[in-house]
């Protein structure tokens, strides 16, 4: 079986509330942004257990989860899900 390493994806994770530059630290390599009662920590995830970190940092931190929004790749393709062709075994 061949592995292909998928481009990372970039999330979106909104948490409640304004959180000060000290919480910008435990989202290393993120962007943390601020607004209107909300924070926007914006990234790229390299897979599943990533964004699952990131989701338990959250949690770690009793901070509450407004919403996780993919954006796209790196190399800028679409978030959007894609059908994948099935291979049969016959004609």
């Amino acid at each position: 079986m061949l592995w292909v390493r998928m481009p990372a994806r970039r999330y979106r994770l909104v948490v409640e509330g304004e959180l000060g530059p000290r919480y910008a630290s435990a989202f290393e390599g993120m962007a943390v942004s601020t607004g209107e009662g909300m924070t926007a920590i914006t990234g790229s995830v390299i897979d599943s257990s990533h964004l699952s970190g990131l989701l338990d940092q959250i949690a770690r931190l009793g901070l509450t989860l407004y919403s996780v929004t993919p954006l796209g790749t790196e190399n800028g393709e679409a978030a959007e899900p894609r059908s994948q062709p099935t291979q049969s075994d016959g004609p």
